[in-house]
């Protein structure tokens, strides 16, 4: 094993000096008249540099044998190889001289009962030969807490059962592939279909048309590097999508295509019973507002950047199943709707209520796993 050789080269170049313990023991003897005394050298007498530069190396190796397998089986929400969320410019591992990767599944869950509704999703990936993987997946969803009329019933935007999204990817450049400097390239595109949030469902209470299923999707490019280096070993991922979703298409349709930049970043740390933490944060920037969000937000639509905060267990080698846990920001107060009473006169003939989707401490876990 790496770190074994690591170990032995270094005890090597240890100063133990055993020659002139010998020495040092011979001249003892002429003074004592042949008596053998005990050497004077022991283990204590180390140079604790030696032993630091030790537990230095030790540990680098230990992340290096991790860091270069963190990547390859873990699917993000939507099915991607990537973090939490985002995708990287990785793909699903398939073993040396084989075309065709061993399938990787993933489940995820969100709670964002209050008023959004708790999110899962169920996912597959095919990977080809390191450079190309294609995923389906199927979201599901439950029906919110926000249904009371007199409070906006702002739940009803999403109850229903959920959307289909297909993905692919294909990596341009491996990352390493032109010297150690060298980041991953891939790009990629997601398509969901049957997506009834918000939009459709505004189509048919404003009488624009008939509660419609949607169809939309991202075009992506991502960059990725992962460094095994002195002093810190780390994973980062920036990139930039085109999008007409919002939130993942949770929030419904965006009034249109428009560029969005993502990213993260992790730290692989060695864990207890040959397994790698991986601790990390992750942004996508969202469009500001969807289509007929508009017609009952009339002061304006706020939609910030998706923010998650996440940590990773996983195998330190050969890694086939991992861990997600942690805590998303998504979206609070987006802004004020003005709603129809249905009141006759004298009543008010509408009602000013803050929209309050609150989802800005939700969280979240995610498993997969590769045959």
């Amino acid at each position: 094993m790496l770190l074994n050789k690591l170990v032995s080269l270094l005890k090597k170049k240890m100063p133990l000096r055993p020659a002139a313990a010998d020495q040092a023991g011979l001249k003892n003897r002429n003074v004592t008249g042949g008596r053998r005394l005990r050497s004077n050298w022991s283990g204590k007498n180390v140079d604790s540099r030696i032993l630091h530069k030790l537990t230095v190396c030790g540990c680098l190796a230990v992340a290096m044998l991790f860091t270069r397998q963190i990547n390859a089986q873990h699917l993000t929400l939507e099915g991607q190889t990537g973090g939490f969320l985002t995708p990287t410019a990785y793909v699903v591992y398939s073993d040396k001289g084989q075309t065709f990767s061993h399938p990787a599944v993933g489940y995820h869950f969100i709670n964002t009962s209050k008023v959004i509704g708790d999110i899962q999703t169920f996912s597959i990936a095919e990977g080809f030969a390191n450079r190309a993987e294609v995923g389906y997946t199927r979201s599901l969803h439950l029906l919110g807490d926000s249904n009371v009329p007199a409070q906006g019933a702002f739940s009803q935007l999403w109850n229903y059962n959920g959307m289909n999204i297909f993905s692919g990817k294909v990596v341009a450049v491996k990352d390493g592939q032109f010297g150690p400097w060298t980041p991953g390239l891939a790009v990629g595109g997601i398509v969901r279909t049957g997506d009834h949030f918000v939009t459709g469902h505004l189509n048919k209470e404003l009488g624009l048309g008939s509660d419609t299923a949607n169809t939309n999707g991202d075009v992506y490019v991502a960059v990725t590097k992962t460094w095994i280096k002195p002093p810190v070993p780390f994973l980062v991922n920036l990139g930039w999508k085109a999008t007409n979703a919002s939130i993942f298409g949770i929030g419904g349709q965006s009034t249109r295509f428009g560029g969005r930049l993502f990213g993260g970043l992790g730290i692989p740390l060695p864990g207890p019973w040959k397994t790698a933490i991986v601790p990390s944060a992750g942004f996508t920037q969202e469009p500001h507002t969807a289509k007929n969000l508009g017609y009952i937000l009339p002061g304006g639509v706020h939609v910030p950047t998706t923010m998650d905060y996440a940590v990773r267990i996983t195998q330190a080698e050969h890694p086939h199943f991992s861990f997600d846990i942690g805590v998303g920001q998504v979206a609070g107060n987006i802004g004020t709707a003005v709603l129809p009473t249905g009141l006759p006169a004298p009543y008010p003939p509408t009602i000013s209520l803050p929209v309050n989707l609150q989802a800005r401490k939700v969280v979240g876990m995610g498993l997969s796993y590769r045959y």
